[in-house]
């Protein structure tokens, strides 16, 4: 074993037991309608970024990472449910280097195609109305199914835009497209939800990596929204009971939405670099910068045209960045900008808003005052030294992942994470039973300065005096564990179906 990697192991049991005793604070939907271009165009906004050490039996030498777009989707969204922008690039980004760029890009591109299936009236034939003309079974063009989703996927080493680009294949046949399936259109359509699921782990597909030498998988499709919080309380000026009990009965308003998910499986292997377990991930979403509206369009495809360079609308890593912390003014510069232009946002960070805020809500949860905020810059910016902290690493915002942290099965998994001694789960990464709701802020409001200790055995430039806050036991009152989400990849659960609420 590598002396760094020994290292980190040894650091980290040191990490988590002193998180162990931190406390929880209420924050906002995680990257939900967060800025204000991004509202008009919900296609390609990114609402949560996952990646963590595959936890499904036989898959811990895997790192499965999530994107999830189209956020507050209604069951009930017909007749075109919820279809990828197929003029956009959606995009999963992962640096193996510390250095704040992309290394490897995961680029997917999708297409509708439709069958303008028709029904013959009086002496006419008459394309119908709907995106099914009846129920649906078969995994890849069933003849009930009006319009095919497909999409591509394709690895870049290097930069995202000038780097080496080769596809992901099928690994039965070669191919290079693969099926999306259709959202859950409801019961009587696929005839349960069980039914649904069978149909959608249809598009569970085993892929060959060009310069990997294990096959990955991926799937692409709707899913139950995995976030959990009490979203409407929140925004109405904290409208809860902060020192409630964790869970205490508040209503998670996304229970009954869905999202549209991107999941690749990657072996370890092709994500790490020699001599650096550590790798950092986000996803964007990118448009043409030129749009020309046609406005009488022949078919489903013409009602613009596209072209020009990418421009990037969209970004999530660690979640809540742009929710909480980014100024309003500076929301859409921010889901347009790279890691390695982020000192551009260092104030957000460093003089953070969102704790005086509280303050002037809540006067007992005194805000820290050790500005500027060495503790914020090393958690967020870098991660924590002996945890998830590349050696070479330039501050930035992304999620960062120790690939060598051993996995936590689901019935021992922590929804507090490294808080709770699982070195597994947030901020090491982040899995879906993970509660980011009751975990970020918690530094925000000065967690780890307290912690650290008059040594600062953290290392994170402050000490227990900085914190008055460090004491308080903040929450929204909604979780979720591992328990509630699927053992298996993609590991989010079945959509709710469009019938639901008949």
């Amino acid at each position: 074993m590598p002396a760094f990697v020994k290292k980190n192991m040894a650091c980290a049991s040191a990490v988590a037991g002193a998180m162990a005793l931190m406390f929880a604070v209420p924050v906002s939907a995680s990257s939900h309608r967060e800025a204000p271009f991004i509202v008009n165009q919900p296609k390609v906004d990114g609402t949560d970024f996952y990646m963590f050490r595959s936890y499904e039996p036989g898959r811990q030498d895997f790192v499965t990472l999530i994107a999830n777009y189209i956020p507050f989707q209604d069951p009930q969204g017909g007749p075109n449910f919820y279809q990828f922008d197929q003029n956009g690039l959606y995009e999963i980004h992962v640096d193996n280097v510390g250095d704040a760029k992309e290394h490897l890009t995961f680029q997917f591109r999708f297409k509708n195609t439709s069958k303008k299936l028709a029904l013959r009236i009086g002496d006419k034939d008459v394309q119908i109305p709907l995106i099914n003309a009846g129920t649906i079974s078969a995994a890849d063009n069933d003849p009930n199914l009006n319009v095919r989703e497909t999409y591509t996927v394709d690895i870049v080493r290097g930069d995202r835009r000038s780097g080496s680009k080769t596809s992901v294949t099928n690994a039965a046949g070669g191919g290079t497209e693969f099926v999306k399936p259709v959202d859950n259109i409801g019961d009587k359509t696929f005839g349960s939800a069980t039914a649904y699921e069978a149909y959608a782990n249809k598009h569970v597909y085993g892929v060959a990596i060009p310069g990997c030498a294990t096959q990955g998988r991926v799937f692409v499709g709707q899913r139950k929204e995995p976030f959990n919080i009490a979203v409407g309380k929140i925004f109405d000026l904290f409208n809860i009971n902060p020192l409630g009990a964790e869970v205490n009965g508040n209503k998670n308003d996304l229970e009954n939405k869905n999202i549209s998910s991107i999941a690749l499986e990657v072996p370890i292997a092709c994500l790490t670099t020699a001599g650096e377990p550590v790798i950092g991930g986000y996803t964007t979403a990118s448009l043409r910068q030129g749009r020309l509206l046609n406005p009488t369009p022949k078919g489903m495809n013409n009602a613009s045209k596209e072209g020009g360079p990418w421009a990037q609308v969209s970004r999530v890593g660690m979640p809540l960045v742009n929710e909480v912390v980014i100024g309003m003014d500076d929301k859409d510069r921010f889901n347009a900008s790279k890691p390695s232009a982020d000192g551009q946002f260092l104030t957000y960070v460093t003089n953070p808003t969102l704790p005086a805020l509280v303050q002037t809500l809540f006067p007992a949860a005194r805000a820290p005052t050790n500005f500027p905020r060495t503790d914020l810059v090393t958690v967020f910016l870098k991660g924590l030294e002996g945890l998830n902290q590349p050696k070479n690493v330039v501050a930035s915002e992304m999620l960062r992942l120790n690939t060598t942290t051993a996995v936590v099965p689901p019935a021992t998994q922590n929804p507090l994470g490294v808080a709770a001694g699982d070195n597994a789960g947030f901020p090491n990464g982040r899995r879906p039973g993970d509660d980011v709701v009751d975990l970020s802020l918690r530094v925000a409001m000065g967690a780890l300065c307290t912690l650290s200790g008059a040594g600062d055995t953290l290392k994170v430039g402050c000490k227990p005096g900085d914190a008055p806050a460090g004491a308080l036991a903040l929450t929204d009152g909604v979780r979720k564990t591992a328990a509630d989400f699927k053992g298996v990849f993609p590991y989010l659960n079945t959509p709710i179906p469009g019938n639901f609420n008949n």
